[in-house]
């Protein structure tokens, strides 16, 4: 493929007139011209680039489209800043970050930001733009600002009113920075079905909940969270291992034997660009994986269905791996050890005696750390309280040095 500059143009909802010089010359010096329908109809006839639309499926097409046009002076044209939830950081994926030259157009988040007198660093952005809505369940607590990208009102109103947001404010923007620019405003709970343009965002004040329905993104959730049969590491012990497995943003985790998948859910929530890949051998447990990632906002998991270690066979590299079912098979965690990375981390549970032994013998073999969690709680015995010890875990960590 050709190493010339692909030029990327941002363009906003005022058109050729909104344009810097620099931007300008750089559409009037191009051979193609690329970008939607809507974009390449802002330009004026004296831009002489031949004018081709983008493909669809953007990502799959895009490989074929830089390479059809190597020898030209490429243009492309984005929506407002490219490198922000754009078309640039596609391109710059494909073809490489040198080659992507940007010049830039305020964003649409920064217009809408001073529209509302936001300070833009107070802001979560969530793109839900032909993505499933409930990734923005992850970003919600109370207070918080968020721009929402794409979506339609009636779905992102439903959504915050069954997560206990329904009074949060919600404004939809439309056309920004062009003539027709409008703000429709009303709360989640009130949204009716309002024609949208396409180019449009939503900006979403978040209210104060009821009292303990938000949900931290801290390792810990209530147990009550998660839909489950049994098979569901507790609470106080998922918050120690999530303490261990220490999840970094853009890290991938695998959650071996993964139940109600609790464990990637929860690193999942860390942070919006951490991934994680949950492993179930049970259709049933698989499935309700599924569910309990949407519910809490992380709909973007992946759910391998098969038995643990044939189904690691092929899987993307981790950077830690939780290993809870079937931690009584040696298999699982000799293959979950050699394929950490240098710093990579391996939490491992036991619960029977046969499995505590198995990591007693790591421990001595390899290193790491091992330790028993007891938890207590209490329970009324009738008119008194009494503690009721949960079953003991045993829990060996290992970090990779080298």
């Amino acid at each position: 493929m050709s190493t010339d500059p692909i030029d990327i143009v941002g363009i906003g909802a005022d058109g050729w007139s909104g344009l810097s010089p620099a931007a300008r010359s750089v559409v009037l010096g191009a051979e193609v011209v690329v970008g939607s329908e809507r974009q390449l109809g802002l330009l004026p006839d004296e831009v002489p680039a031949r004018r081709v639309r983008l493909p669809s499926p953007l990502r799959a097409g895009l490989p074929g489209l830089l390479a059809e046009h190597r020898t030209a002076r490429l243009c492309v044209l984005a929506s407002g800043d490219p490198m922000a939830h754009g078309i640039g950081v596609t391109i710059g994926d494909i073809a490489g970050p040198s080659r992507v030259r940007v010049v830039p157009h305020p964003s649409s988040i920064a217009l809408a930001c001073a529209r509302l007198g936001w300070p833009s660093d107070d802001v979560e952005v969530v793109n839900v733009g032909g993505r499933p809505v409930e990734r923005l369940v992850r970003a919600l607590a109370p207070g918080r600002r968020l721009v929402v990208l794409g979506g339609a009102g009636q779905e992102i109103g439903a959504l915050l009113v069954r997560h206990g947001y329904g009074a949060s404010r919600m404004v939809m923007l439309e056309e920004l920075g062009g003539p027709a620019e409008t703000l429709t405003e009303s709360t989640a709970a009130a949204w009716d079905a309002v024609p949208q343009s396409a180019l449009h965002l939503f900006a979403v004040s978040c209210a104060v909940p009821a009292a303990g329905t938000a949900l931290a993104t801290v390792g810990g959730l209530p147990d009550t969270a998660f839909e489950h049969d049994g098979q569901l590491t507790k609470r106080d012990v998922r918050a120690a291992a999530l303490a261990r497995l220490a999840p970094q943003p853009g890290e991938l985790l695998w959650d071996v034997g993964a139940g109600a998948g609790s464990i990637a859910i929860e690193w999942m929530r860390h942070h919006p660009s951490c991934r994680a890949i949950a492993v179930e051998r049970d259709p049933a447990r698989a499935e309700r994986i599924g569910r309990n990632a949407g519910t809490l906002g992380v709909p973007d998991l992946e759910v391998v269905l098969g038995p643990a270690p044939d189904a690691l066979a092929g899987l993307p590299g981790p950077a830690a791996v939780f290993v809870g079912g079937g931690v009584a098979d040696p298999r699982i965690l000799v293959a979950a050890r050699q394929v950490l990375p240098p710093g990579g981390r391996l939490v491992a549970h036991a619960v029977t005696v046969e499995a505590e032994h198995l990591l007693a013998g790591l421990h001595r073999e390899h290193g790491g750390e091992l330790s028993r969690l007891a938890v207590d709680q209490a329970e009324p015995l009738g008119r008194y309280t009494a503690w009721r010890r949960m079953r003991v875990v045993t829990q060996w960590t290992f970090v990779r040095l080298s």
